[in-house]
Order: C-alpha cells, then structure tokens, then sequence
C-alpha cells in the first residue's frame, strides 16, 4: 500500500513539475503550480473510478471510444470544401471530434458486457431451439401412469427410451414369474401407447455404456450426455441422480402434489376396508390412494362412516391421514 501512495505522489509531482517547465496556464509561476497539482489530483480521482469498473466495461468504453473518434475524423475530412476560416465551420469541426469519441465512449462502456466470454460464445452457437429430453426408466414405464400424463401434455420434450431399459423390460416380460411377466408386457404395451399419441416425440437411444452394469447408472449416465432429466417413480433412483447432479421428474411426487389438500378438523365420507396397524384402528382409502388410518375403526370394516381429520403426516412414500369417527369426536368435545 506505502508503494501506491508514493507511485500517486511521484505522478502529481510529475505533473506539477511539467506545469513549472512549460508554463501553460499563465505568465505567473504559483498558478501554473496549482493548476498543475489540481490537474494531477483529478487524474487520481479518476484512476480510483477506474479501478472500481469492470474489464468488460472499461475495454468496451477504449473500443467505443476508437470507434467515435474514427466517425468523428471521416466526417471532418468529408467536409473539406467547408470554409476553414469561417468560425461556425471550425466550431463544428471541434463539436464533431468531441460529441462522437464522447458517445462512443459513453455506449460502448455501457454495452461492456457483451464483451465477455459467455455472450461472445452465444454469438457463434447454433440458434435452432434446444432439444429437452426426458429419458424414462424401466419403473415408471411399468407403473403406467406415465403415459396418462404424457397423454395431458404436461411433459414437454422429447421423451428417450434407452436401448438398455427396452432390454431389461423384455428380461421381465419373458420371467419365468407370471406377476413379473404380467409388468413387463404391460410396459411394453405402456410404450405403445405412448408412440401411438399426437404430439409426443418418442425416440429409443442405442447409447450404452458397457463399463457400468446398474441400470440405474447407466440412466444418470445418459441424462448427462443428453443434458436431459430422468422420469422415474424410483425412490433410491431418486436420490442417487440427486446426489449426482442429474435432474429428476418423479411421477410420485407429482402425483403427490396433485392430491387435494386435507385439512384438520375436515370431515371425510369414508370406506373402511381393513385393519390398521395397531390396535383397534381401521383403514380406509381415499380416491386418490390417501391411506387413513380411523382410530377405533376395527369395528366398522365393511362399512362406510363419517370421519374427521385429527392429524396429517407427509412422509417420502406419500400423505398419511389420521381420522376419528364423527360420533366419538363430538362425545370428545
């Protein structure tokens, strides 16, 4: 820091010393002095501006600048027939060499940022529209749902089907195991319905990665090289995407977030089909596959009760509604 200051000394010095030599301000010594010191302050006041403004804008503002000055010596030289002797004419000459290096100074530090690097790539990359894919996995494809949302028009993009899944899905359609058999044709069933729909772009990927054996890696893998998301009702496959930085669009969550909110103290219209968990409790299912769990409720299975919500859970699976039957909870109050 001590450096800088006497660097900052040494130049006003400097600079009053050139005024002491030269003179330029008038006959008398101490005004050109202090004109001379007055002038080197400034220049230090500016350079502390300088030092604040970014590379971009002051390199834009150097290169405005040039651009002015240019303009602003083309149109002097064009008006050579112009008398030089009359006052007006060299008044718009000096006009002219001030007003464009001023603007082009002032515009170019302004537009100073589209002088770094990641607006000068955009400049030279491809226009055309970038492709958004959405690879499904073997899970999602089986449960179904995937293709009542593709059908609604809320997953955009091209949806990829990797090589390696429509393998694993023929591994389970051919399984030895009838339920196993039975998800794995109805995958492939889900898979012609979504190639039949308008409006949906469907594509099947023949990229592989033969050095990782998990499926699932290799799905994270892909969503990498496609800069694309994975749709998945995977919990662990969930999770692991995460950790890797790879997007995810979970069917669960969605539908999740889709199941209408329930609030305590709300009553429900209810079926209680089996027995809970614990003692005495009853289950009963909403349309949406809401599990609520009715507290004395083993005594009403097969029948269908008035209840209210007492408390709600949200956990990873799902939402979890704890009920009582309206009967109790009025004798409660």
């Amino acid at each position: 820091m001590a450096w800088v200051i006497l660097v900052r000394t040494l130049f006003v010095l400097a600079v009053t010393y050139a005024a002491f030599l030269t003179r330029p301000f008038h006959t008398l010594l101490i005004i050109n002095l202090l004109a001379g010191a007055a002038l080197g302050v400034i220049m230090l006041l500016i350079e502390s501006r300088l030092r604040s403004a970014e590379v971009t804008d002051l390199l834009g503002a150097l290169i405005g600048g040039a651009i002015g000055l240019g303009l602003a010596k083309t149109i002097g030289a064009a008006l050579f027939w112009a008398d030089t002797t009359d006052p007006r004419v060299t008044f718009l000459h000096s006009f002219i060499l001030l007003v464009f290096p001023y603007v082009g100074l002032v515009m170019g530090a302004r537009k100073g940022e589209w002088l770094k690097p990641a607006r000068l790539a955009a400049l030279f990359r491809d226009t055309a529209p970038q492709q958004h894919y959405r690879i499904l996995d073997t899970s999602v494809i089986i449960d179904g749902r995937i293709a009542d949302v593709c059908e609604t028009g809320f997953l955009d993009g091209t949806l990829v089907i990797p090589q390696f899944v429509l393998k694993e899905l023929q591994l389970v359609a051919d399984s030895a195991d009838s339920m196993k058999r039975n998800r794995g044709r109805r995958g492939l069933d889900i898979l012609q319905k979504i190639q039949k729909m308008g409006g949906v772009t469907v594509t099947v990927s023949d990229i592989d990665f033969p050095d990782v054996r998990e499926v699932d890696l290799k799905l994270i893998e892909l969503a990498r090289t496609l800069h694309g998301k994975i749709v998945t009702n995977d919990f662990n496959l969930n999770k692991v995407a995460q950790l890797r930085g790879v997007d995810v669009l979970n069917i669960n969550e969605l539908a999740n977030a889709l199941k209408p909110v329930v609030l305590p103290g709300e009553p429900l219209h209810v079926h209680i089909v089996k027995e809970g968990k614990e003692a005495n409790q009853g289950v009963a299912y909403l349309d949406d596959g809401t599990m609520v769990v009715v507290e004395h409720g083993k005594r009403l299975i097969g029948q269908t009760v008035d209840v209210t919500v007492t408390t709600i859970y949200q956990t990873a699976a799902g939402r979890m509604i704890f009920a009582r039957q309206r009967d109790e909870e009025s004798a409660s109050r």
